[in-house]
Parts: structure tokens; C-alpha cells; sequence
């Protein structure tokens, strides 16, 4: 069982295969959404949406040059870095940091809302505390 996902070379992957595709284009996806979510940031409105943003970008820029940083080590056959395992990290990390990101959303993020106050014309006459 071990040494299914800590086995130094695992083989078995070319360019052409579809897994390999996919993740490719999964990886491309989060590189490219990195620079949206960046630009999203930038116009957003919001300053506490904008401050919990700030590390969306640099975190997807980095999962993605990491993905594709794995899938060539898998097809180069390049040992230690092929590791399946390395993938369970890189995946776990992933949702850590997803999980984390909700957290501090749900946490921080606020809107302020404006009281409204209103001006009742009895309530010079009303009596007051002493």
C-alpha cells in the first residue's frame, strides 16, 4: 500500500495521456484565474473583501506552478519528484488553505450598515434621567 504513493518513479504517463491533459489544463486554469482574481481584486469596492483577497492570487499562481512543476516530473520520469504522494500534499494543502480562506471570510468579512436616526420632536419633553 505505501509503496503504491511513496514509490520514486511511478511511469506509466506521456503527454498524450488524457490525466495528464487535464491537469495541465487544470493547472493553466488557476494560473490564468490567478490574474483574474487580481484584477477582480483591484476594482472590487469593498476594502475588507479586497483585504481578505489579497492572497487569492499568489496562492492560485503557486498551486498552479507547482502542478505543472509534478505533472512534468511524472512524465520525465524524474525520481523523488514524481512521488504520487506529493500530489496528496499538494491537494491537501489546497483545501487547507480553501478551508482557511472560508474561516477568515466568515469571520472578517462585514459590511458596515448606517444607522438611521430619527428625530422625534416629543423627545425634548420627555423626562430625562437625573
Amino acid at each position: 500500500m505505501l509503496s503504491y504513493w511513496f514509490y520514486p518513479n511511478p511511469g506509466n504517463a506521456d503527454y498524450a495521456n488524457p490525466k495528464v491533459l487535464l491537469l495541465f489544463a487544470a493547472c493553466l486554469l488557476l494560473f490564468l484565474g490567478s490574474f483574474i482574481v487580481s484584477s477582480w481584486r483591484k476594482n472590487h469596492g469593498n476594502s475588507v473583501t479586497r483585504k481578505l483577497a489579497r492572497s487569492w492570487s499568489s496562492a492560485m499562481r503557486w498551486f498552479a506552478i507547482i502542478g505543472i512543476i509534478l505533472v512534468v516530473s511524472r512524465v520525465e520520469d524524474i525520481q523523488f519528484v514524481a512521488i504520487r504522494f506529493l500530489w496528496v500534499l499538494w491537494a491537501l494543502a489546497a483545501f487547507l488553505f480553501v478551508l482557511l480562506q472560508m474561516w477568515l471570510w466568515k469571520k472578517r468579512h462585514y459590511t458596515v450598515v448606517p444607522t438611521v436616526r430619527t428625530e422625534d420632536p416629543r423627545e425634548k419633553y420627555l423626562p430625562r434621567k437625573k
